[in-house]
């Protein structure tokens, strides 16, 4: 098969493939007409974030964003608080199956306000794009990491791909608890950033990184489980949550390890060394 036939026959597939699994409710939302869209929007933020960004930023001061920050943080607990709500009442609080449920790709008025959570999460995906400016604009470059980068990429596509696909069912669960955690997560932020007096009021950063390690094993969990029974739900999607959760799930746990057991063990021998050096000198 020649160049031009196998792109044909690539185009052909795809079409067909989007035909036949596309959500025909979510098809005409914004960012929803097909991945492109979103790719250039991730394009851009990794190419701003690694290479024109600290550029930019090389020979400038930081820029001053703390009201800038403030409103960030404020309107994304706020949006954390609706999507948490939404998704309850929408299906986990009372209607959904925690062992097994399919998407409920109907016009009732539960499953369109699930499908528009969905939507509104991936929206939050994309926004939350803007901690990663805001860290290079304040010069902060130490804070993006691999995991940072990572994470901020592979969510919005994951919500994508929920809203365009799988509006609904089994993997919202993921959504819910993770709009959770943002709420708290955010909370911190906004603390830490009204100023140092602050400070000692966030002796539960440990705790925030312990509440995320839970979040992915339930996550890992809830969607492993149901590779193995008899649910009508794409047992495809159900692995790639897990195994984007397990990934996470090492990565956060790397971060932990090394952020909160390493450095403790150093502080010890540190301390320990210190004190045995004291001793010796007093003999």
């Amino acid at each position: 098969m020649n160049g031009p036939n196998a792109t044909m026959s690539f185009v052909d597939s795809y079409r067909q493939f989007m035909e036949r699994n596309s959500d025909p409710r979510t098809e005409n939302w914004w960012l929803m007409s097909g991945p492109g869209p979103l790719l250039t929007i991730l394009a851009t933020y990794l190419y701003f974030c690694n290479s024109i960004g600290p550029n930019y930023m090389r020979d400038r001061k930081p820029y001053d964003l703390k009201n800038v920050m403030i409103l960030y943080n404020v309107s994304q607990i706020l949006m954390s608080i609706y999507l948490v709500y939404e998704g309850l009442v929408a299906g986990w609080w009372n209607d959904y199956n925690f062992s097994c449920q399919p998407v409920d790709y109907s016009n009732s008025p539960k499953a369109h306000r699930m499908a528009a959570a969905v939507w509104w999460y991936f929206a939050a995906k994309i926004i939350e794009l803007l901690d990663t400016i805001f860290f290079v604009l304040r010069k902060k470059n130490r804070q993006i990491t691999f995991l940072h980068l990572y994470h901020h990429f592979m969510m919005p596509i994951c919500a994508w791909i929920g809203v365009k696909f799988l509006p609904g069912g089994h993997g919202t669960l993921l959504g819910v608890i993770n709009s959770f955690i943002h709420i708290i997560m955010y909370t911190y932020y906004l603390i830490s950033g009204l100023g140092p007096q602050y400070q000692k009021y966030l002796w539960w950063k440990k705790h925030l990184t312990t509440m995320q390690l839970i979040q992915f094993c339930i996550i890992f969990y809830h969607n492993f489980t149901v590779m193995f029974s008899d649910c009508n739900y794409p047992k495809g999607i159900n692995f790639l949550l897990s195994l984007n959760a397990g990934l996470f799930l090492y990565m956060f746990g790397n971060f932990y390890y090394q952020n909160y057991v390493k450095n403790r063990q150093t502080a010890q021998n540190t301390s320990q060394a210190v004190t045995a050096n004291g001793k010796s000198k007093k003999l």
